[in-house]
């Protein structure tokens, strides 16, 4: 057995048409088999942390920073 590993852009016209082809073929023959079908590069920890952020700025739970005036933007009370 061979095991390839390829990276697909989906976006564009060939990479759609590549998977399509790959799928069709793991479905419709037994010796062709999808290991790994999507797997983020980021780590789960962070993306948990910057959705958190996400929810904290639309909910109001932030504070707005200057950057020109750091230090009167963080009145801390």
């Amino acid at each position: 057995m061979t095991t390839i590993t390829i990276k697909i852009n989906e976006r564009t016209k060939a990479g759609k048409a590549l998977k399509n082809l790959i799928e069709f073929f793991s479905k419709e023959h037994k010796g062709i088999e999808i290991v790994s079908d999507t797997k983020s590069g980021y780590n789960a920890e962070f993306v948990q942390k910057i959705k958190k952020a996400e929810e904290n700025i639309k909910s109001g739970k932030c504070v707005e920073i200057d950057p020109n005036d750091v230090w009167r933007s963080l009145v801390l009370k």
